[in-house]
């Protein structure tokens, strides 16, 4: 399953805020690696351009900049990112966008071990908070 279709169907089933924004970075260097790969087709470079800066518009739109440092740090970085695919577009520099792509791909990575911890966190509370039905709280011997 490809991203834009993961993306799609994860929003549809209630995925987690920490699942969209992996999503988006899936997608994201995906399209980059897309344009890359046709650097050298104005048309085909400028939509998967224009894509990737439609999925960075909605990562950098859903930041709080209310919530400190490591917030404003992401908006600085989406930015400048941004400032770089329109680079892209103007030179037709495929170093450009590979190195785009290196410094989202610690970024995604780092937001999918946010996510694996959360899950993790969540199963743990729910499994200190089980308690077994009257009656049960004992070993049962069932060896007969």
């Amino acid at each position: 399953m490809d991203a834009s279709t993961a993306y799609i169907r994860a929003s549809g089933q209630g995925a987690t805020p920490l699942r969209m924004v992996v999503l988006l970075y899936d997608q994201l260097v995906k399209d980059l690696r897309r344009a890359a790969a046709k650097v050298h087709d104005v048309e085909a470079r400028t939509r998967e351009l224009d894509h990737a800066l439609k999925v960075l518009g909605q990562l950098q739109g859903t930041l709080d900049l209310t919530q400190g440092e490591v917030a404003a740090n992401l908006d600085r970085f989406y930015s400048i990112l941004r400032a770089n695919l329109l680079q892209v577009q103007l030179t037709k520099s495929a170093a450009l966008l590979s190195e785009q792509i290196t410094h989202l791909l610690p970024l995604r990575e780092a937001w999918a071990e946010v996510e694996r911890s959360a899950i993790q966190e969540e199963v743990m509370d729910r499994t200190s908070s089980f308690t077994a039905p009257q009656g049960l709280d004992s070993v049962a011997d069932w060896s007969g």
